[in-house]
């Protein structure tokens, strides 16, 4: 599979080859659907608590005697049927979201969710981008002469400020390393832009 390669001014340089291994996968629907869930839970904090009966302050004494009251009985205001008592079944903060998923699968749905992209023209590469002082006008206006219509993830091979620099203060514009390259980026970016050389760090990092 072949896709647009452009330079540096904005104009159409050719085309050049995707690797098959990556950009030319099965479109399986469930195992990217399991992955950014994975990918989701896993960033997730447990930050709702509350607290038991044995946690809340207060009820040390029997609220009223055992018996000739008429009433249920009671030992502690801070049972859960109490208002301002504990929770029974309440969230706590040491729940753990965490979830488990094989490297082969993880890296078979990102291989078949970059080939969604690539069987879409979704996908487009960039010669490269140089120059002498980081400035985001000039990326913004390299961008606006590719076929972006809304937004867009830059995929680089290794750190480089004159794009990183370039690119923070664009809307709808992320960039990323390949190695970092992941479920969740590629479901919410249209486009994606490879760097030419990121293709060949992609065949080298998940060749291995």
């Amino acid at each position: 599979m072949k896709t647009d390669l452009y330079s540096q001014t904005g104009e159409k340089k050719g085309t050049i080859e995707l690797p098959k291994e990556f950009f030319e996968i099965p479109f399986n629907k469930d195992l990217i659907h399991q992955a950014l869930v994975r990918q989701l839970a896993n960033t997730r904090l447990a930050t709702a608590h509350t607290k038991t009966r044995a946690e809340v302050r207060g009820g040390g004494r029997k609220p009223y005697r055992q018996k000739g009251t008429g009433n249920a009985r009671q030992g502690s205001i801070r049972s859960p049927q109490w208002k301002g008592g504990g929770r029974v079944f309440g969230p706590r903060n040491d729940r753990n979201y965490y979830r488990e998923m094989p490297k082969k699968q993880r890296r078979k749905a990102l291989f078949s969710a970059l080939s969604y992209k690539a069987g879409h023209n979704e996908i487009i590469a960039l010669e490269g981008y140089e120059t002498k002082k980081p400035k985001t006008k000039e990326f913004n206006t390299l961008l606006k002469k590719l076929p972006i219509e809304r937004d867009v993830l830059i995929v680089i091979p290794q750190k480089n400020s004159d794009i990183q620099l370039s690119s923070r203060n664009i809307p709808n514009a992320k960039t990323i390393l390949v190695n970092y390259l992941n479920i969740q980026d590629l479901q919410k970016f249209e486009k994606v832009l490879f760097l030419k050389d990121a293709i060949d760090k992609l065949k080298e990092i998940f060749s291995k």
